[in-house]
This record gives structure tokens, C-alpha cells and sequence, in this order.
């Protein structure tokens, strides 16, 4: 049957691109490839944010001015000609939006503004900042941790200045890029300081009584205008300057009144590494220059979203993605406001909402946030898990634990010092395969075994907690503290007891987050915070079980109901927001920005929204995840690539075939660990050379990233070259996010740079070892052994996403090969002329296996499945799901299913797994990305009953390729103790491609 149960919806999404909007590339430049995107079938185009961010952005997350389009990105006109454009052509627009943070600094006039005036600003409560924080020195004041050193020695070394803005007539501090304002209350005592009669006028206004009361703004909006005026006199100039000259750290006694100003200010300066212990304001993650927006308020709500209302209002925009909704107080309620508020603006418009929104396993999105679904980063791990081979386990786990081994005892803790250099320390690895080798020995973070994924997640929340989320755990601690001193019950909780058992929680914590509200919490995710507090209770002492038992129950909303006191209620209330606020970052860096970069085993499955210790599902785990899908969220977006993703969608699919031949991958794994082991001892620093786990990581993503085609032994180098920068690049990222041997607090340059050398030897320095140019003609032949693999894995994860239930999400320049690694390289210039060139030429032919190697085959299915889905929408957007038995000699390398409305049918048919399938027909570069049609054998697809219904009396059932035209009829097959079936051989029908779409008529 159909989906019939929800109201029709012109407005939906047919198929989506997105863009990624920067001052490099604009929306004029966004304009020109609307013809591109209308003839590949996209329906609408899905912006990066557009409102105006800090100068320089290169995504748009850190939006500084929520009042209009970004200049950088050619401001309105050219938004408004990219709609005209898009209208003309039956298209829309979804644009992303940040609900959740701002970016800091002098750009962003709110922030500012809450600088300048403190508590008293009209903003004080729109930015989610603690004005009670326990520490007494930051009561009242925000902190401030953007100094490069601490706080004394830049005040010594005259870092920091008091400076005068002409154009504005207003004092600030500068610390190199950044301005932090003086407040008014000061400027009177600073310009006494001139002795100068010019200005004692300005001196008048801002010793006024009113500086402090309701005309505040208003009085010292005159004394600015009258320092503007000054200003623009040389001798008035001077006056100011004078006065600046007494705050000087030149002058005598300078630093010593410059900190007696600052102290009186309503921010507290501190150095930069301070951020993760001390800060009293919710950052985005734990990036101090985001700052979080309490958005549940509606006066917040309607100034963020205000231009963006403006747009939908006038019929720009169609649909947004909400960034990061997990970093809201309450998510369900924000997403049924912008829903209903939006509704208001066009009462004939339908918009259509999707949210940033990583599930967990079993974890649906709740239907009550009247969402049309998520990002698609649940597809991406369903489809990439589907192309991995389940008995390739066994062999995978044992090649990753001979590499990283078990038991290494050195700990991060104990290694790196983030407080200094640890110039002076020595390696204190095990050594494993051979321990001669240099590069054998591995630090092991915290004792943990790097084998073991779930170990390798609790091990990083541990050291995230103690660090990195210190301040923010500990405000939560004090908040359940007071919560335990105001219940005649629980005052003797201890607030060292609370923060252990808290630890526990947060460490066994097994989703991003619940959804508890001044309503309570739904009974699955009190079921989830129970699961935890069990978890949490095997690792946690006997003495603080009861401890832990009662912070479940707070933050499971045990209490809300009804209560009376309000004291109680409100520290409850704030407790739960404050941990479901916590959780998602925790979780976020602890899983992909950590483990995903110590765990190796195959880096496929290492990817935003995955689980990566679980390596494949099945076919039916696969049909009943797309069942469930339409069921509940059918508009929800499919893709398989993002700005953020960890490496492209081919590259991916390029090394998800090591699971399908992996002894193969372990014996070559083994053989370029001994050939290379020369240059692992050549590129050896001081404090050692790149051990085990780094370098199996380093092959994997050389394989992922090899470009297709590129020949080790061209003499033209530049290739090589620019591959060598692209690894550096990633290399240096991932030692620094797994946190092992290096991270951005405290880098550690000369493991670094040993990786550094290890990398470029290899690939662009041949005179570092003897052996180099062998290992790169292997790795070249390697590649061309996996890229036919790679390329079926591709083509099918392409097919699925273009015809399971959901929408399909195009990445820029996705339509070719896509082997670009975590960004910024998954965010480089995309060729949009090659492609339109290759889309040209498409669209003057049948798909084919032709132009396979530069991805022109990809392209080509896009453009077939997408033109198709344009003339068929409602069979895609409505159409019921049916799963297709496959009988025969090779039926699971087959997954095949059935979209069916209204008496229209189309079969969708993939190869899966094909790389004992690919062996026994050819290999080496003249290998196509086919499976031979007598390899299939026997193998054929059973249609049920179902489709009967689609033939007439009397006539024969036939089928027409949608991507080659080729047609036929369906056959007979004779079941064992059944009525006859129609089927399909799939030697037949995959002759030509290893994926096919056929329609039914």
C-alpha cells in the first residue's frame, strides 16, 4: 500500500544540493549553475547559512550579525536574482540556519553590548551566560579567555592597550584581533586624566547620574557623538590621546592602573586556557568563540530568526535545516514554534524543516517535533554498513590488534602536559610487532585497548570531562550540589560524592541526549538514563551507588510533577537542561572527534553518525531500517556526504572493499610495515617516529584518497605533490583530535613532524629511502585492485540513496568521484565546468560503464534516476517499500526491493560485495566494475504477488530499463510446494551495470 496518511505536500524537496557559500564562492557564483542543477533533476538548492558571519568565514556557522545577508556572500540581490532563477525553473531553496550560537567578538554588536553594559544590557539574558557562577571573581561578570598568554605577563608585556575608536567614538581594549569595550561608567575618570577644558563637556555627560539608570543608552549615545566630534580636531585628538597616554604600560605605574580599569569591568580577561576550567557561558562545543543563545526565549527567538522570517515571508526561502538542535534547552518545543510561526507567515506554504540530528541505534526522532526528519546521517551509516562484509570481521580485528596490540601502559595524562611543553619526555610504549622497528611502539591513551571501541569512547569522555568540559561539568555538579541542600532528604550528599557519581553517568551516558522538560520525560528516554545509571554503577565505587540513584532520578524529571516548591523545581529544572546541554558535545568529541581518530580498523565506518564497532548489517536489517523510515519519517534527507563528514563517499566505499578481501588487506597491511620500515627510522625524530596505529591509519586514507587514474611513476611530480599536502593536512588534524601523541591544546611538534616526514618521504622524496618508489607502485596497483570494488559499492550507495524511501541530498561536486578527506579538504573548489562538460555528455547517451575510471558513470546515473524521479515524484515521495527475495547461488551479493503507487512499479536492483565475485572474473586496470552475468549463475529475484496487480488479463508482465532502455519479460519460476512466481535472472538484467532501475508496465 501507499503512504496515505499524511497530507499532500507540493512544497517537498524532489532532490536536494548542497552548497557550501563563502566569500570565494558567492551567491552570484551560486546563481550560475542553476541550469546545471535543474538538468542533473536537483529540485532545490540547500545553502550553507546566509546570514552574516565573522569576516572570513569559510561556513557560516559563526554568525555574527543575525539581521542580514552575509556581504561576503553578495548580500540580498543576489539572493533574491538565485530565487527568480530557481522559480523559473520549478525550483526552491532551503537554507541553513544556527539557532543555537553566535560567534564572539568586537563584529557582533549584541555581544558587545553585553560587554559594555553587563548585566544592565538589554542582551544580559539573551546569551546563555551564568551571572551567579560559584566563583566569587566572576559574579556578575563574564569571562573572557582570549588572552595568548596568561593575563599578568600580557599586561606586562603591554599586550594589552586602551585604545580609541574615532569612527565611533568609544574607548576599547585591543588584544591583538580582539576589542573588548570600556564601559561607560569609566570614561569620565579616563578623560580626567587629560586635564584638557575641551573635554570637560564629555567628562559632564558621562559623570551624569543617569549613566546608571533608564536613559543609560541614551546618555552615552551623546557623550559618544561629542568624542566624535573632539576627534575630528587635531588638538581635541591630542586631548584623547593624552588621556590614553596615563593607561599606557610604557608610563610608570601604566600596567599596574590599566589592570585597576580592567578589574572594574564587567568581563574578566584570561588567558586562552583557561576557557575549558573556568568559562561561565555555554560555548558550541568547546569552542570559546561560539557562545550559546537561549533561544527558548521568545524575545531571542524572534530576533535570530527575524530576517529569515522576513524571507520565507516573501517567498525566498522554502525550507531550513536547523544546525546542531541538540545544543537547545528544549528542541521539541523550538521546532513546533518555527513551525507554526513560519505557517503564519504563508498560510499556503507548507515549509519544509530538517534538523541536524545524529540518531543512535534504535533511536528514532520524535514525532511530537513536527520535523519532516533529519540530515541523513542515520542513511549514510545504514548504507555504508549494508557495503561492508560481515565475515571480513575476524580478519580485520586481528590486523588492527596486531598493530596498536594490548596493554600499552603509557597514559595521556601522564604524557602530555597541557600546561607546558613536554619537551623533555620519552616514549613509555610497549612495543609490538617487531621490536626493532622504530615506528612499532604505540601510546595507548589512558591504558585503554585501542581494539576495543566502546573502551577507546569511555577512556576520551574520562579525559573530556577532567578537561575539556571541566567548567561545565562543574557548574552542573554545583547545581545538583544545591539541588541536594535544598531537600531535607539528600543534604548530606556530598558535592564530591555527586561529582564521581555524575562522572559515571556522563561516561556510560549511550545517546546524545534526552528530552526532559518542566512536562517530564518521555518513558524511552527515562529507560535510556536507567540503562546509563546501570552501566554506570558496575565502574563506580559501592559508596556512591546511592549518590548515583538520585541524580538519575533528578535528571530523569522524577519530581517536576506538581511540585510546589518552586526553589526546588527551578534548580531541577535548570539541572536537567544543563546535563541534556552537555551531553551532545561530550558525546560529539569524545566519538568523532577522538575515538573515530584513535580506533583504525577500517576507517569506513569511521564516520559522523556511525558506529564504528559495528562493522556491517544485513540486507533485511537494511529493508526493515527503510520500512521504518517511510513510516515515520518519509520526507527525511538521504545523503552521503556533508561539509562535515570524515572522509568523501567514495573514498569511503573505495575502502569498505578491504572488508571483502581481507586477508588480502592484512598481508599487504604487513608487507608495507617492513618495506617501509627504513623510512619509519629515517623520518625518526628526537622523541621518536610514527608508531604502528598512525601509519595503518596513514595507508588506509592514502588508499581512500589516491585520485583515480593518477600513475606513481609520471614524471610529472605535481600530483604526488599536492597529494603529500592534502595528507599532511589530514594527518595533522587526526593526531591532534585522537589526542594520543598530540592535540590543539598543546601540540606536540616533534612527533608531528616525524609523521610529517614519514608522509612526504613516502610520497614525494624518494631520496630518503631506497625502497620508495616500490611501495608507491604498490600502493598504485592496490588501488586499481580495490577502485572496480569501490566503484560497484559507489554506484549502489548512489542507487539507494536515490530510491529508498527519503529525500536525496547531493554534496557539492559530488556528482564525480569524491575521495577528499575531513575538512577543510572535503571543502575545496569544486570544477563545476568539468562536471557541467560531463553532465553534457550524459545527458546525449544511456548510462554506461564507459567513462567509469573520472566518475562520469556516477554522473550519469544521477542524471537518469533524478529525471526519472521528476516525472514520477509521488511513487518516490508515497510509493510503499517492498523487499524482493533473491533465490539462488550468489543472492547475497544482491539487494533489490520494489517502490510501488498507484499502480505504478519500479524495481530497484544493486550488487553488494562483489569482491569474491570480481576474482573470479578479472582484475588490473582493465577490470570493469561489473560482475559477469555467468558469474551470476542461477541468482534471481522472486516477485510477490503484490505486483500482479499490475498486469492485465491476459497480458505478460514487462519491465524497461530506466538507465539503458533495454526491456523484456518476466519469466516463470516453479517454487518447491508453491504457485508459479515471476522472476527475474539477474545475469540478464545486471549485464551492463552493476545497478539497475526497472520500470514495470
Amino acid at each position: 500500500m501507499s503512504i496515505t496518511s499524511a497530507p499532500q505536500r507540493d512544497s517537498l524537496p524532489r532532490a536536494t544540493a548542497r552548497l557550501q557559500l563563502h566569500r570565494d564562492f558567492t551567491l552570484t557564483q551560486a546563481c550560475e549553475l542553476v541550469d546545471y542543477y535543474a538538468t542533473l533533476g536537483i529540485s532545490h538548492l540547500y545553502l550553507s547559512p546566509i546570514l552574516t558571519a565573522r569576516p572570513g568565514s569559510t561556513h557560516g556557522y559563526d554568525v555574527v550579525d543575525a539581521t542580514g545577508i552575509n556581504p561576503e556572500l553578495g548580500g540580498e540581490k543576489p539572493l533574491r536574482k538565485l530565487c527568480a532563477l530557481l522559480h523559473e525553473r520549478g525550483m526552491g531553496l532551503i537554507v541553513d540556519i544556527v539557532p543555537n550560537h553566535m560567534a564572539t567578538g568586537h563584529h557582533n554588536l549584541w555581544w558587545q553590548d553585553v560587554l559594555r553594559w553587563g548585566r544592565g544590557s538589554r542582551y544580559a539574558e539573551w546569551f546563555d551566560i551564568n551571572w551567579e557562577a560559584a566563583d566569587p571573581a566572576l559574579r556578575g561578570k563574564v569571562l573572557l579567555p582570549f588572552l595568548g598568554q596568561p593575563y599578568a605577563q600580557a599586561l606586562q608585556a603591554g599586550d594589552i592597550n586602551l585604545c580609541f575608536d574615532e569612527q565611533h567614538g568609544q574607548f576599547y581594549f585591543a588584544h591583538y584581533e580582539h576589542r573588548f569595550p570600556l564601559r561607560p561608567q569609566d570614561y569620565a575618570e579616563l578623560l580626567i586624566t587629560a586635564g584638557s577644558e575641551r573635554l570637560q563637556p564629555a567628562i559632564d555627560i558621562f559623570s551624569a547620574s543617569d549613566l546608571a539608570g533608564a536613559n543609560a543608552e541614551q546618555q552615552a549615545a551623546s557623550g559618544w557623538q561629542l568624542l566624535r566630534e573632539l576627534a575630528q580636531d587635531e588638538e581635541g585628538m591630542a586631548d584623547i590621546d593624552a588621556a590614553l597616554g596615563a593607561f599606557s604600560a610604557n608610563q610608570p605605574h601604566g600596567a599596574e592602573v590599566l589592570h585597576a580599569l580592567l578589574e572594574r569591568q564587567h568581563y574578566r580577561l584570561s588567558c586562552w586556557r583557561n576557557a575549558a576550567d573556568e568559562i561561565n557561558w555555554r560555548r558550541f562545543f568547546e569552542v570559546s568563540e561560539l557562545v550559546g543563545m537561549r533561544v527558548e526565549n521568545e524575545e531571542v527567538f524572534e530576533a535570530l530568526h527575524a530576517e529569515i522570517f522576513r524571507l520565507y515571508a516573501d517567498g525566498l526561502i522554502d525550507g531550513l535545516r536547523i544546525d546542531h538542535i541538540d545544543g537547545l534547552a528544549d528542541p521539541g518545543a523550538y521546532a513546533r514554534r518555527l513551525r507554526q510561526r513560519l505557517k503564519g507567515l504563508r498560510a499556503d506554504h507548507e515549509p519544509y524543516l530538517i534538523a541536524e540530528k545524529i540518531l543512535g541505534r534504535g533511536e528514532s526522532m520524535p514525532a511530537e517535533w513536527q520535523l519532516d526528519g533529519t540530515t541523513g546521517y542515520e542513511f549514510m551509516d545504514q548504507v555504508a554498513a549494508l557495503l561492508h562484509d560481515p565475515e571480513g570481521k575476524p580478519v580485520l580485528d586481528e590486523a588492527w590488534r596486531s598493530v596498536c596490540g594490548h596493554g600499552a601502559a603509557a597514559t595521556l595524562s601522564q604524557e602530555l602536559n597541557r600546561g607546558g611543553e613536554r619537551a623533555n619526555a620519552q616514549p613509555a610504549a610497549a612495543h609490538f610487532s617487531d621490536p626493532a622497528a622504530v615506528g612499532s611502539s604505540v601510546y595507548i591513551a589512558d591504558g585503554c585497548d585501542l581494539s576495543d571501541f566502546e573502551q577507546i569512547v569511555r577512556s576520551a569522555r574520562r579525559d573530556l570531562l577532567a578537561r575539556n568540559f571541566a567548567a561545565e561539568f562543574n557548574t552542573l555538579v554545583m547545581t545538583l550540589h544545591q539541588l541536594a541542600r535544598a531537600t531535607l532528604a539528600t543534604r548530606d550528599m556530598s558535592l564530591m560524592s555527586i561529582r564521581r557519581a555524575l562522572a559515571e553517568l556522563l561516561v556510560h551516558f549511550p545517546v546524545y541526549r534526552t528530552y526532559g522538560t518542566a512536562e517530564g520525560m518521555p518513558a524511552a528516554e527515562r529507560e535510556t538514563l536507567a540503562c546509563a545509571g546501570i552501566a554506570a554503577s558496575a565502574t563506580l565505587h559501592a559508596a556512591d551507588h546511592a549518590s548515583l540513584h538520585v541524580l538519575e532520578g533528578w535528571l530523569g524529571a522524577d519530581m517536576l510533577s506538581g511540585h510546589s516548591d518552586e526553589l526546588r523545581r527551578g534548580l531541577q529544572l535548570q539541572a536537567i537542561t544543563r546535563f541534556q546541554q552537555l551531553t551532545p558535545p561530550l558525546t560529539a568529541k569524545s566519538v568523532e572527534d577522538t575515538a573515530f581518530y584513535r580506533y583504525g580498523r577500517l576507517l569506513s565506518r569511521n564516520e559522523v553518525g556511525s558506529d564504528p564497532a559495528q562493522l556491517s548489517i544485513s540486507v533485511q536489517q537494511f529493508h526493515q531500517l527503510a520500512q521504518q523510515r517511510l513510516h515515520e519519517i518519509p520526507h527525511t534527507l538521504l545523503t552521503t556526504a556533508t561539509h562535515d563528514h570524515k572522509r568523501g563517499e567514495d573514498a569511503r566505499m573505495r575502502l569498505a572493499a578491504l572488508s571483502e578481501i581481507p586477508e588480502e588487506w592484512r598481508t599487504m597491511l604487513q608487507h608495507w610495515r617492513q618495506l617501509n620500515a627504513g623510512v619509519v627510522q629515517a623520518t625518526a625524530g628526537e622523541h621518536g617516529a610514527i608508531d604502528g596505529a598512525d601509519e595503518c591509519m596513514l595507508y588506509q586514507s592514502l588508499i581512500g584518497a589516491w585520485p583515480e587514474g593518477m600513475k606513481a611513476d609520471n614524471e610529472n611530480l605535481m600530483p604526488l605533490q599536492q597529494l603529500a599536502q592534502r595528507m599532511v593536512q589530514w594527518q595533522r588534524k587526526a593526531l591532534r583530535e585522537a589526542k594520543r601523541r598530540s592535540d590543539w591544546v598543546a601540540p606536540q611538534l616533534p612527533y608531528e613532524q616525524a609523521c610529517e616526514r614519514f608522509t612526504e618521504a613516502l610520497l614525494c622524496d624518494p631520496g630518503v629511502d631506497a625502497h620508495h618508489h616500490p611501495f608507491l607502485l604498490e600502493l598504485q596497483k592496490f588501488v586499481e585492485r580495490l577502485a572496480p570494488l569501490g566503484a560497484i559499492n559507489s554506484l549502489t550507495q548512489c542507487m539507494l540513496r536515490m530510491c529508498t524511501p527519503g529525500v536525496p541530498d547531493l554534496y557539492q561536486g559530488g556528482e564525480l568521484w569524491d575521495f577528499s578527506l575531513v575538512d577543510p579538504d572535503n571543502r575545496r573548489a569544486v570544477d563545476f565546468a568539468l562536471r557541467a562538460r560531463s553532465l553534457d555528455n550524459a545527458s546525449q547517451r544511456p548510462v554506461s560503464l564507459r567513462d567509469w575510471q573520472p566518475g562520469a558513470s556516477k554522473l550519469q546515473l544521477i542524471r537518469a534516476v533524478l529525471a526519472y524521479r521528476r516525472g514520477h515524484a509521488d511513487l518516490f515521495a508515497r510509493g510503499e517499500y517492498l523487499p524482493l527475495q533473491v533465490q539462488g547461488q550468489r543472492a547475497a551479493h544482491v539487494i533489490a526491493f520494489a517502490r510501488l503507487h498507484e499502480g505504478q512499479a519500479v524495481l530497484v536492483i544493486c550488487t553488494r560485495l562483489s569482491g569474491r565475485l570480481l576474482a573470479l572474473d578479472a582484475s588490473g586496470t582493465d577490470c570493469l566494475p561489473l560482475v559477469s552475468s555467468e558469474t551470476w549463475g542461477d541468482t534471481c529475484i522472486v516477485l510477490p504477488p503484490e505486483l500482479r496487480t499490475l498486469r492485465g488479463q491476459g497480458d505478460d508482465l514487462k519491465w524497461r530499463s530506466v538507465l539503458t532502455s533495454g526491456n523484456g519479460s518476466l519469466g516463470q519460476l516453479d517454487l518447491a510446494g508453491e504457485e508459479q512466481h515471476c522472476h527475474i535472472r539477474i545475469g540478464e538484467i545486471l549485464g551492463s551495470l552493476p545497478v539497475e532501475l526497472l520500470e514495470l508496465h
